[in-house]
């Protein structure tokens, strides 16, 4: 039987960080599919299209990955791809406290584990908020975003 995994978020944008939990999880996975999860009532930098199509460009070497966009439930999303694990990255008390909720409720609801990796040493500080708030105010910040996706 095949272990499929999905590593979801709004990756607005993919960072090292996100780039670090997927090599990590495809140790344990024989699939991953990274979900770019939308929600109509935010605003995002980069348009879901986008999104999805540069992490395809960073895995296109990679026949493990798979990325797909998705606006309903992550437990729904799984279920649809066939995952039984949701990989996702704590990098601090807070995320961890967050995550373990949301991992509680996603088993209750359907059975599906969730599968947490801590941030690297380094990667603590590392989140797509930084990215574009430097972004913003025309700072360099492409320390954070893998060399593949550096335009």
């Amino acid at each position: 039987m095949q272990r499929t995994g999905i590593f979801v978020g709004s990756f607005d944008p993919f960072t090292i960080g996100h780039d670090s939990i997927v090599s990590r999880a495809l140790k344990l996975f024989d699939r991953l599919v990274i979900g770019v999860g939308v929600n109509e009532s935010k605003r995002y930098m980069l348009a879901p299209k986008e999104r999805v199509e540069a992490i395809r460009r960073l895995y296109a070497d990679e026949p493990r990955v798979n990325v797909e966009q998705y606006s309903d439930l992550t437990v729904d999303f799984a279920r649809r791809v066939g995952a039984s694990f949701i990989v996702k990255g704590v990098r601090s008390v807070k995320d961890f406290e967050f995550e373990r909720e949301q991992a509680d409720i996603n088993r209750r609801l359907t059975g599906i584990e969730t599968v947490l990796f801590y941030a690297l040493p380094g990667m603590e500080s590392v989140s797509s908020t930084v990215v574009r708030e430097l972004k913003h105010f025309g700072r360099d910040c492409d320390d954070f975003i893998p060399e593949k996706l550096k335009i």
